[in-house]
């Protein structure tokens, strides 16, 4: 079974679409128990709340991949959810397959890699490696950021019609072209994800970073077309995170 469908089961399961970043503030490397112990922690107090958790370096890091991190994936299955790497991989396809297989291998179900890279020896080896695992890989679209528009919101010119495209929306044809498992499209940029979903439609689901913290609003992001919410700081760091992804989960069943 697809990573795509298995999202859908999940977020039907939970009736949620929120996708739990374990985002945490830099603990020194002899705290590492403790900061494992709060990530274990607000996993238990979230997890029928949230249809997926998205792990980033904020973890892998102090935690180390076979170690700390490999605990939480396990846990994280065994909530029933599914557990995405946030590692935004951008090298040559060589080092991009080692760099997901080893991923794969500590149980991730989908990485995130940045189409910037390009697809012959770029992201093809990726993609290859996550068809053949039945695993997922998700693409940059527009980060949540204020200077993702140096970047991704750049014009591209196309020598072949003379036309100039947004580069955001040049990667949405390619996430079609390449049958990409989702987008991420932070939701501070509510008109890129309505453009984007344009092009995407149903086909490649759009997940929606920056909700809380940075400044993104759940319902319009879900409005302009987002299909997963990724909330991390607004949850974690809460007082109360049980009460606080709650709150979002009700809030989103409004909207949608």
């Amino acid at each position: 079974m697809s990573f795509k469908i298995r999202m859908e089961d999940s977020a039907k399961k939970n009736g949620s679409s929120i996708v739990l970043a374990l985002d945490f503030p830099f603990h020194k490397p002899d705290n590492r128990a403790e900061l494992l112990f709060k990530a274990q922690n607000v996993l238990e107090m979230v997890s029928s709340c949230v249809c997926a958790v998205k792990i980033n370096h904020h973890l892998v890091l102090p935690l180390g991949i076979f170690d700390g991190v490999q605990k939480l994936v396990k846990k994280i299955h065994e909530k029933g959810l599914l557990a995405i790497m946030d590692c935004k991989v951008n090298d040559i396809g060589a080092t991009n397959q080692i760099i997901a297989e080893y991923y794969y291998a500590a149980g991730f179900d989908a990485l995130i890699a940045n189409p910037f890279v390009g697809w012959e020896e770029g992201l093809k080896p990726i993609f290859e490696v996550a068809r053949k695992q039945q695993r997922g890989v998700i693409l940059l679209g527009y980060m949540s950021h204020k200077g993702a528009k140096e970047g991704y919101g750049q014009l591209v010119y196309d020598a072949e019609t003379g036309e100039k495209t947004p580069q955001y929306i040049t990667f949405a044809k390619k996430a079609l072209k390449w049958d990409a498992d989702g987008m991420v499209v932070g939701a501070t940029y509510p008109q890129k994800i309505r453009e984007i979903h344009e092009v995407l439609r149903e086909n490649v689901p759009i997940y929606s970073p920056g909700i809380g913290a940075q400044g993104g609003a759940a319902e319009t992001a879900l409005k302009a077309g987002a299909r997963y919410l990724i909330v991390g700081r607004e949850i974690t760091l809460s007082e109360n995170p049980s009460e606080t992804a709650e709150k979002l989960k009700t809030l989103i069943k409004r909207v949608e």
